[in-house]
């Protein structure tokens, strides 16, 4: 099955996709979808059967999990970026967190910040999480992921190296886009074995590899991370970047106002988003109020 959460003038909900067609499920949210586990599923499937269409120009996406409990991504995954990074191939996954803030659906803006001037993309396969579970073996570890989507890592490389940590280059505010649509594992090869992921900066290609290329596969990355945290239904995984992002590049290619990033998934979809510059409004006491994108 193939989701999508939206949001109309009515409200959010959620659709099932059958072939060219949202079937509407109402009000709902995929999350606690997938607690329901295969029986939720069911039901998802039967209320399709009866849920009407939907015009997709009516609608703006929504991340398919749109308050997920953790964002837990996976830096130095890819051979070859390790390479272009000048790096040592990690022993070890590197683990860093995402916040929920920073998250963008497909067809909204990516936001460069007004501090920066090197925006840099990173496509990658997020494995969703369906199962709660701790001290996960690696031989189990895939019954615990409940499908798969696209995401874009949007990196503010000159704050990513202003220390010896990545998290505040990984978390400006709407810099990690998600989406469109979420994908059961089950219409997928298994562990996204294979899958080719492709991104593309205003059409020219500048990513391209296949999740094989991961120096550790999504049940490792599971088993290791759950020795440390309690997985939760709905938490992602992100699960890394083949070579190819812009900061390695001579010249260096980032991204700016007006440019179209995407990233595509084989069988989970295409991710697409416009760049705005970010801008600054100020409240009517002269504080900033907040940032949004132009």
């Amino acid at each position: 099955m193939r989701f999508v959460a939206y949001r109309r003038n009515d409200g959010p909900g959620l659709a099932i996709r059958q072939g060219s067609d949202l079937r509407d499920l109402g009000s709902l949210d995929l999350a606690a979808v997938l607690r329901e586990g295969d029986d939720g599923l069911r039901r998802m499937e039967a209320l399709a059967r009866r849920g009407r269409p939907l015009d997709e120009s009516d609608l703006i996406y929504l991340p398919p999990i749109t308050a997920p409990p953790k964002i837990v991504c996976v830096g130095l995954n890819y051979q070859d970026h390790v390479k272009e990074a000048k790096r040592e191939p990690p022993l070890y996954p590197t683990f860093f967190g995402r916040f929920v803030q920073s998250l963008v659906a497909h067809g909204q803006p990516l936001v460069r910040p007004l501090v920066s001037e090197q925006f840099d993309y990173e496509g990658e396969i997020v494995a969703v999480i369906g199962k709660r579970g701790r001290h996960i073996a690696r031989s189990e570890a895939l019954d615990f992921v409940a499908g798969y989507s696209v995401f874009n890592d949007a990196s503010v490389r000159d704050y990513q190296r202003k220390g010896d940590q990545w998290t505040l280059g990984k978390n400006f505010d709407g810099t990690g886009a998600f989406g469109p649509e979420f994908v059961t594992a089950d219409e997928l090869p298994r562990g996204a074995k294979a899958l080719k992921i492709m991104t593309r900066l205003n059409g020219v290609t500048v990513q391209s590899a296949t999740a094989d290329e991961m120096i550790f596969d999504i049940p490792t990355l599971i088993a290791r991370l759950s020795e440390a945290v309690t997985l939760e239904v709905g938490d992602l995984l992100v699960t890394g970047t083949p070579g190819g992002v812009g900061f390695s590049r001579n010249p260096k290619l980032f991204m700016k106002q007006g440019d179209v990033c995407e990233v595509e998934v084989e069988g989970v979809g295409i991710l697409r988003n416009p760049v705005h510059d970010e801008t600054t409004p100020v409240s009517r006491s002269g504080e900033v109020d907040s940032v949004v994108a132009r």
